[in-house]
Parts: C-alpha cells; structure tokens; sequence
C-alpha cells in the first residue's frame, strides 16, 4: 500500500467532515485502489452521518460482496434521521435495503430487525410486518426482548389487537413500555374491558403503571368516545396520588366537555392555573373547547383573551364554540378580528367559519369566505367542501355548487364519501336531481350517507316511485337502512299520495328492521294521512304515539289542516304549538291564514294583535336566484332591487296575458280583508314571482331558471309560474319549504298536490 493510500485510510478512519470523506472516497476511485468492507462501511457511516442518503446508496451498490454490518450501517442510519420532506421516504428506504440484503443471502440479525418493525409501524405495512414476524419466529428471535416489544409496538399502531395481546403473552417480562403500549391501544379501539384488565394485571407482572399508562388510558377512551370512563381513570389517577400533566389535561378535558360537566371543567382549570400549565397551548385550547361544549362561551372568550400568545389551534377551539352555540355573529366578529392580527390561519380555521356560517343560515357569508380562503392560499380539503356545498344548495348556488365539485374533481378527493353525499344533496337541493344521481352511480364506495342523500334528494322533488326503487336496491346491495332512510321513504310517499305504500313502510320499519319510530316519522305519518284527507285518523295516530308529540308532528297536522279548512282541528293543533313553541310567529301566522280562508276576520284580527302584545312579526316571504355566478335576494313587497321597475313592467305584462288566456288572479289567497283590486297587486309581489321575472328579464331564451323560497309557495303563485313556464317557453324550479316544484309547459311535477 502507497503511503498516500495509507494516510487516506487513516484520515477515513478518523474524520467526521464530509469534505474529508469526498476527497479520501474520490482518491480511492481515481487510483483504484481496493478497499474492504471494512473501510467501505466507515464510509457508509459517514455519508449517512452527514444525511448524504443518496451518496450512500450509490457507494452500497458498488461493493461487490457486501455484508450485514455494510447494510445495518445504512439502515440505523436511516431509522435515527428524520426526513422532513417526506417523512415515510426514510421508512420505505429501511424496507427496500432489507429487501436487497436479503437478496444477497444476507439474513437481518436482533440488531436490524427492531429498525425495520419501527418502519412497518410508521407505514401501517402489515403485510411486511407479519413476515418479519414469520421469520423472527423461524429463526429463533422471538425471545428477544427487543424485537418483541417492536412487534407489539407494531400490532397496537396497525390496531391489531389480538395479535398484540399474542405478542404481549408471549413475553417472559413485560416492561412498563409494552404495558403501557397494549393499555393504550385497547382503549383506544374502545375494548373497555380489555384495557382495565391489563391495567389492573401489571402489578401481577411486579410492573407499576406510571404516568406515562394513566395517559395513555385516558387519551385512549376519550378517543374512543368513552368519556365516563376517562373521567373515572382520571380521577383514580388523581387518588392514587399522581400528578396530572398537560398530556393529561388536554386529554381529559375534551371529555370533560362532552359530558358537558362544567363543574369539574372549573376544577380541572383551577388546577391548571395552580400548577402553571397555562403556558401550555394544547392545555388553553382544549379548556376553550371545553368551555364551548358547556355552553359557557362567556369563559371561553376569557381564557382566549387572557392568553400571552394565541396560537392556531386556540382560535379554532374559540371560532368552533361560538359555532356550536350558535352565535355565528360573534364567530365571524372573532375571525375577522384575527384576520387583521394576520394570524396565519389554517384549513381548520376557514373550514370553521365556513361550516359556522352554512348551519346557521349564513349561505352568502359562506359563499364568499370560501372565496377569501383560496384568494389567502389555503386550500381547501375533503372536510371544507362538505362543510361549504350545503350553502350552495340552500340557496341554489349551483354556478358555485359546480366550481367546488370541479374542485374536488382536481384535488382528488372526489372519492371521498362525504364530499360524494355532500354533492349529491346539493345538486338535488339546486334542482338538478339528475346531476345528483350521476354522481351517485359514480361512487366507488358507497355508505349509508350516500344512499340517505340520494333517496332525500328524490323524495323533496317527489318522485315517490324513484325513492321507492333506490330503497330496493339499497336493500340488494346488505346496506342496512337506518331512520334517516325510513324519514325519506315515509316524506316522499306523503308528497306523491301514496298513502297505503307509505303506512306500509311505517310498520315495515318496525316489524322487519326492529326500528321504534322515532318523531319524525310520525310527523311523517301524519303528513301522510292528514294530506290525503284523513284528519281523523292523523289526531287519532297523535293521541296513540308512544310519547309526547313534539312541534314537527302538531306542525304537520296544523299545515294539512289549512290544505283541509278544517279549523276545529286547526285550533287544537295551534293551541299545542302555542304551549310547546311559544314565540315561533309561523304558528300564529298559519293558524290567521286558516281563519282568513274562512272569512273568520275578527279571529284573523285576534290572533295578530296576540302576536304584536308579545313582540312577534310575520317572517317576510323571501327568494333567492343566481345570475351569471351572483345570488340576488328579493323580498316579497320590496322595491329596493336596482330593476325593480323592469320587473315590475314584466310583471304587468304577463298578468294582461294571463286574463286574456282567461287565467284570473286567485285572490282568496291574499289573506287580508281589502279590495280585490287591492289583493290583485300584493299578489303581483310575492317574492317568488319576482325572483322568476327577473330570471326571465336576465337569462338566454329557453334557458332553465332556479329559485329558492323561504316559506310555502301559494297557490295563486303557482298558477302564475305554470302559465309563464308555458307561455315564456321555460322549464323552471321552484324549491319552497316543501318539496321542489318543476314547472314545464304549463303543468308542475306536484301535480298540484303540494
């Protein structure tokens, strides 16, 4: 060996600099001088020591003869350096230089074996973590301490219990690690029993529990939903004498907080004040989550307030408890606040106050913070766009409605089975049910979402004979139906008038499923039977429910009974409603409606001045178009829309055209004791039918308009649009609290019943 070969092994031998090491590496290849697996494994190690993976791997696969050591070099290399990038591209490497040494004849020893187990576990790959398994077993490793407890490491993280609990037997000495890991893992799957046994067995085992199992087993069952129980271990922990920390606070208090007990929230927030925990993000963040759960929004604001530094994670716990308790105004006050503060807000915090905004009746706002979160750049993902398409549906939004479903179509989540339904009900929300059953049909994976989605879909356009089809391909397909599928079934039959198939259901729901009927359906029922004139027998299914009918059932036979004129029963129902909704007007306003049909004035007049001395005003009726991607709004009498003078000259024109066709306006329908003239031009104001003469007003010839009402559409409104879907050649959808109604040359797809 030359003297300067020797120096190069030496240098190589003792440096850890990466320029050293490329310059003793490039003198052995330009001199071609032969190294063994020695030199070459210390040259591994200091590639790999420097993070040059990918000069490592190129050196690997120059040696002709490698040996164990040469690949356990690379992957303890591997195992100990985090790549940020990508962080399962290190774990992947592990499994794949396995894969290559043992293609050399190479068998892993107990030193490698806990390294690739770690990967199996961080990749959830069972299918390579059981032929490890396989061959620790063969090979006679199954002893070792190590590669046991990486084995049960791994089958608690791919939630392979039952192999785990086969592992953890099979050890001479359980640590408290393995312990720990199995306690953890059972509570987190929700096997109660199974997590206390274990637990209360590791003393048998001469292991005791330490901080490390109580969290483990409170995180575990607040995970899996059994709140009670978290609790119940928290506070054993507490008398067994340790200290909670802030894993354990942060861990206890969401279950604290979904078992609404604000009282021991306090306590537990007293103890973290106590113990300075309140440095702790995850600590606050979880006690102003707590404290929305509990309804007390006044606290939560105080905790977020008092903190030193807020955090992302903090202003979603605040933005959600404003959300919950439904006090969107104060959650879009609070976001904007901290907009402004250009906190950098995450793809939670705008999915918040999106889902905020589409649940309590803010469609617009909804709609137009969608619109801000992408113009910021954050994108949306699978849980906005649900969170966000039932704005668009509530308002036929469909131009919007279409861009998210574009969306989802570009970012791949398309598949997402929430996304899917999310789609499906918006699409049948904007009339466009046959766009709502392509995405349907297109679903790879269907769940009982899905199948609820399409069948509400069918039964608010009234299609009866569809929603009854879909059930039985439901029923084809095992997907057991629930009380959300039954809802459907029993709403789309009472649409239609089928009424027999509809009672059919109801028992078939009982006798066939075990379901009890719950309220709904026998709000449905009574729809059901009240509507097809069986108002007898609608009181009668009410005096014979199970328990107390609640305000959907009385409201249902209020409504059929002003479809009916029957007022003695109208009174009954509203004197229920009165009791059980005391400052709802639309009780009050239906039961004045039933009386004005009668002609009853002074009842008319009696009921409104009941309303006034308790401070109630009638909700205007309201309606919603979209135009070329804008939602406009008009109010039923309302002038302020910038064409309303436009409108209105439409308006008259069609009316002329109506009276020369020998279309009358229906003024008994106007419930106000004035003149007919007078009836005549309120008429000419609802909402509805300004919302479809300005869709005629700014749309092609020929093409489809869309509107949305936020009461029941009248019966003199629906003449009018039937006539003007003839008469303008238009197909138009009409969506009122109801049902949808698809006028097409002169006739409506209610069949006048509605």
């Amino acid at each position: 060996m030359s003297r300067q070969a020797a120096a190069a092994l030496h240098l190589l031998q003792t440096t850890n600099s990466l320029s050293l090491t490329r310059q003793s590496h490039a003198y052995f290849l330009r001199t071609g001088f032969f190294f063994d697996n020695q030199f070459a494994t210390k040259l591994l190690s200091l590639y790999a020591n420097n993070l040059r993976f990918t000069e490592a791997r190129n050196l690997l696969n120059t040696i002709q003869f490698p040996d164990v050591f040469s690949f356990s070099t690379l992957i303890h290399s591997y195992s100990k350096h985090k790549n940020h990038n990508c962080e399962n591209t290190n774990h992947h490497e592990i499994i794949f230089l396995l894969s290559k040494m043992l293609s050399f004849g190479l068998l892993p020893d107990t030193h490698i074996i806990p390294s690739v187990i770690k990967s199996c576990t961080a990749l959830r790959d069972t299918k390579n973590g059981k032929m490890i398994h396989g061959y620790c077993v063969i090979n006679g490793f199954f002893q070792d301490s190590f590669v046991l407890s990486s084995l049960l490491h791994f089958y608690v993280k791919c939630c392979r219990l039952w192999d785990a609990r086969k592992v953890f037997d099979e050890m001479s000495e359980p640590d408290v690690v393995s312990c720990s890991a199995l306690v953890s893992g059972y509570a987190r799957q929700g096997c109660v029993n199974e997590a206390k046994m274990v637990f209360g067995k590791m003393r048998e085992f001469g292991v005791e529990p330490n901080l490390v199992t109580w969290n483990g087993l409170v995180a575990g069952f607040n995970q899996s939903g059994n709140c009670l129980e978290a609790v119940m271990v928290f506070q054993e922990m507490c008398l067994c004498g340790f200290k909670p920390d802030g894993m354990t606070v942060s861990s206890i208090v969401p279950s604290v907080g979904d078992l609404g007990d604000l009282l021991l929230g306090v306590q537990i927030h007293g103890y973290v004040f106590k113990v300075a925990l309140l440095s702790d993000k995850c600590v606050v963040s979880a006690l102003i989550d707590m404290y929305g759960k509990c309804s007390s929004t006044v606290e939560m604001s105080r905790v977020f307030d008092e903190m030193c530094f807020k955090d992302v994670g903090a202003c979603n716990a605040l933005i959600s408890g404003f959300a919950r308790n439904g006090l969107t105004e104060d959650a879009l006050a609070k976001f904007k606040e901290l907009r402004k503060k250009e906190l950098e807000l995450n793809v939670v915090s705008w999915t918040s106050i999106i889902a905020c905004c589409s649940q309590h009746g803010k469609d617009m706002e909804a709609l137009e913070l969608f619109r801000e979160m992408q113009v910021s750049g954050v994108k949306p993902n699978a849980v906005t766009i649900p969170c966000l398409l039932p704005a668009c549906g509530n308002i036929a939004a469909l131009m919007h409605g279409k861009s998210a479903h574009g969306f989802s179509l570009r970012t791949g989540i398309l598949n997402n089975v929430y996304v899917g339904s999310a789609l499906i009900d918006m699409y049948a929300n904007c009339g466009r049910i046959k766009f709502a059953r392509i995405c349907f049909d297109r679903m790879p994976v269907r769940n009982i979402v899905c199948w609820n989605a399409i069948m509400g879909g069918y039964a608010m356009h009234g299609n009866a004979n569809e929603v009854i089809k879909i059930f039985r391909l439901m029923e084809q397909s095992d997907q057991k139906p629930d009380f959300i599928t039954f809802t459907s079934l029993l709403s789309a039959c009472s649409h239609s008038g089928f009424t027999e198939q509809g009672e059919r259901f109801f028992n078939k729901m009982t006798k066939e499923y075990g379901m009890k009927p719950r309220v709904e359906h026998y709000a449905c029922l009574v729809t059901l039977l009240s509507r097809a004139g069986k108002l007898k027998e609608a009181y009668s299914t009410i005096e014979q429910m199970p328990f107390e009918p609640d305000a959907c059932v009385w409201g249902a036979l209020l409504s059929s009974c002003r479809v009916h004129g029957n007022v003695n029963l109208a009174e009954v129902a509203a004197n229920k409603l009165f009791e059980l909704e005391p400052n709802n007007p639309g009780n009050y306003v239906l039961l004045s409606n039933i009386y004005a049909n009668k002609g009853l004035w002074k009842e008319v007049d009696r009921v409104r001045d009941l309303m006034k001395s308790m401070g109630m005003r009638k909700n205007p009726g309201c309606s919603w178009i979209e135009i070329k991607n804008k939602v406009h709004m008009l109010l039923a009498g309302d002038r302020s829309h910038p064409q309303m003078a436009e409108i209105s000259e439409k308006m008259d024109n069609l009316v002329m055209e109506m009276k020369k066709a020998g279309c009358l306006p229906v003024t008994s329908f106007v419930l106000q004791d004035v003149e007919d003239q007078e009836k005549e031009h309120i008429l000419c104001g609802h909402s509805e039918k300004l919302a479809v003469v300005l869709g005629i007003l700014n749309t092609s010839q020929g093409s489809t308009i869309q509107v949305i009402k936020n009461l029941r559409i009248c019966g003199d409104c629906h003449d009018v649009i039937k006539f003007i879907s003839k008469f303008e050649q238009r197909e138009i959808f009409v969506r009122d609290t109801n049902r949808f109604h698809h006028f097409k040359d002169g006739s409506c797809s209610c069949g006048d019943y509605w």
